[in-house]
């Protein structure tokens, strides 16, 4: 089997166009890498293209407000690799502008590991080291029958081996693209084309009936469940308390109601005696009434959060109050956006 020259075929008659394969630019190269993390095309591409128009340069993109990059961010999820990003960008700018372009130099950069590294040097400077995602994990272990867990260390180096055994080291960019492309399109999670696959008569996993069994991962997290009560201000002018939070939470940087953190529902008198809520009221006279009886459930990868709205009217204007439009303003996490959207109607 002659595995890169059959893959490469394959990706020449099937491959997507898309914007980032058709430059050498490693900014742009690594915008889209950092994006389709965790995301796939259909959803990250607006993302890309919105980024390049608004921070074209490195530059400019280390140059931004966090605030402004966050917000474009919004809807993506893991806003840690936007924060990274624009660290990273700050990192090149503060190197004379000087774009690693190297495998182990682009992994000084913030947020940058191997996969990331790998990427943005076979595709911007044809440097012959392999990439290893979900994808390529999930390729290698159905030809190959690789049982061996992706997520145990061992699994990792075994993969990385092979990986790089297999490189076209002549065309390691066009490779790389392709075992990607094959595992995104042909080879996918649920419901593979194994009839049209050009590997079917030397693939292990089809042959023995694994094709659902492999790649292995084993399960190790253990998932949290949060209970948030958020504390929704109406002044009389209709304005709101935002807060934004700091780096070391999981939303940092973004903004959101005040809230609450029980664990589990609370009755009216349990939340009006709670000391937070003491302290965002204040000495006003209010009137509460939750929004959502039921919690709205929003699940990270560590964590469940059990989210109810408490709508409380306040008598007196508040300082630090905002209004709608310039929460809107304001970059969120993906619950805040849905509550938002649907209490006030917004587009």
């Amino acid at each position: 089997m002659d595995f890169s020259r059959q893959l490469i075929d394959w990706y020449v008659v099937n491959k997507r166009e898309l914007p980032w394969r058709d430059t050498q630019n490693p900014y742009f190269i690594w915008l889209s890498e950092v994006i389709l993390q965790q995301t796939r095309v259909k959803q990250g591409l607006p993302y890309y293209k919105s980024f390049v128009k608004n921070y074209p340069t490195v530059q400019e993109l280390a140059a931004a407000p966090q605030d402004d990059v966050l917000k474009l961010w919004q809807g993506l999820g893991y806003y840690s690799r936007a924060r990274n990003l624009q660290a990273a960008a700050v990192q090149i700018v503060d190197n004379d502008l000087k774009f690693p372009d190297t495998y182990k130099e682009l992994l000084t950069l913030k947020g940058v590991g191997d996969y990331t590294a790998a990427a943005i040097a076979s595709f911007a400077f044809n440097e012959p080291v392999a990439v290893v995602d979900g994808n390529v994990y999930r390729v290698l272990s159905r030809i190959y029958g690789i049982a061996t867990p992706i997520n145990v260390p061992a699994g990792v180096r075994e993969f990385k081996e092979l990986a790089s055994k297999l490189l076209d080291r002549k065309d390691p960019a066009t490779h790389n693209q392709a075992i990607m492309e094959f595992g995104a399109m042909q080879c996918t999670p649920k419901n593979p084309d194994c009839d049209n696959c050009p590997f079917q008569k030397d693939c292990v996993a089809f042959n023995e009936g694994r094709i659902a069994d492999l790649p292995v991962k084993i399960k190790k997290t253990k998932v949290k469940s949060l209970f948030h009560h958020y504390i929704v201000i109406q002044t009389p002018s209709k304005k709101l308390l935002f807060n934004q939070r700091d780096n070391s939470s999981i939303w940092a940087g973004l903004f959101e109601f005040p809230y609450i953190d029980a664990s589990g529902a609370l009755l009216p008198v349990e939340l009006t005696e709670h000391e937070v809520f003491k302290d965002v009221v204040g000495g006003s006279r209010f009137r509460e009434s939750v929004y959502n009886q039921e919690p709205i459930i929003h699940k990270l990868s560590h964590r469940k959060i059990h989210a109810y709205f408490w709508i409380v009217e306040v008598e007196d204007e508040i300082n630090g109050a905002i209004t709608i439009e310039e929460a809107q303003e304001r970059p969120v996490h993906v619950l805040m956006e849905r509550f938002m959207k649907d209490f006030w109607q917004l587009k």
